[in-house]
C-alpha cells in the first residue's frame, strides 16, 4: 500500500482533528507480528498502522493504548479506548487495517465509528522561491549602493561589498 518505509499522518476528516503525525507502517509479516511488542510506551503523536489486519492482541505489551480499526476506504469501523495489556481484540469483518495510538488519542480527537480518516505520507519539502526573488547577498549589495556606504556582511562566506565613497586625498 504505502511500502514499509517512512511514516504517515492520520487526520480525522469528519471531525477535522489530527490523531497522529508520526505513524509507522507495519505492512510486512515481521512488522505486523511485532507491532508494538518490546516498546515501553508510545510517544505522543505517534503510532503504528498495521496493514492488513482486522484483529490484534496485546499479549506481551507493557502499556495501554487506543485502537482504531478502519475499512478499505479509511472509514472507522471500530474504536477501542485504553486497551490494556494481555487482551485480545476480536476480528471486525469490515476492518482492513488497525491503527494503534497512544492512550486517550480517541478521546482527544473525538474519533468515533463512521468517521472518515485521511492517511497520507508526508515529506519535508523545500519551499520554492517565487519568481524574481532576491538572495540575501543581492539585497545587501543593492542597499549599500543606494546608501553609498560600505557594508560588511556578518554571514560566513559572504564577501563585503565595495565602498562607493570616493577616496580623500589630503
Amino acid at each position: 500500500m504505502f511500502g514499509s518505509s517512512g511514516q504517515v499522518f492520520v487526520y480525522n476528516k469528519t471531525k477535522e482533528t489530527f490523531l497522529a503525525f508520526r505513524v509507522n507502517i507495519a505492512d510486512s509479516i515481521a512488522g505486523r507480528l511485532i507491532g508494538l511488542l518490546g516498546r515501553r510506551s508510545l510517544k505522543p503523536d505517534s503510532g503504528v498502522w498495521i496493514v492488513p489486519a482486522n484483529a490484534i492482541h496485546t499479549i506481551g505489551m507493557m502499556f495501554s493504548f487506543d485502537v482504531v480499526m478502519i475499512d478499505k476506504n479509511f472509514n472507522v469501523v471500530s474504536v477501542k479506548e485504553f486497551v490494556k495489556p494481555f487482551r485480545i481484540i476480536l476480528p471486525k469483518l469490515r476492518a482492513e487495517s488497525v491503527i494503534e495510538l497512544p492512550a486517550h488519542t480517541i478521546f482527544r480527537s473525538r474519533t468515533e465509528v463512521g468517521d472518515e480518516l485521511v492517511i497520507e505520507r508526508y515529506e519535508a519539502r523545500k519551499i520554492p522561491k517565487p519568481d524574481g526573488a532576491r538572495t540575501f547577498e543581492q539585497v545587501v549589495s543593492e542597499s549599500s549602493r543606494c546608501l553609498g556606504t560600505t557594508q560588511k556582511s556578518t554571514r560566513p562566506g559572504v564577501a563585503a561589498t565595495a565602498s562607493s565613497q570616493p577616496e580623500r586625498n589630503d
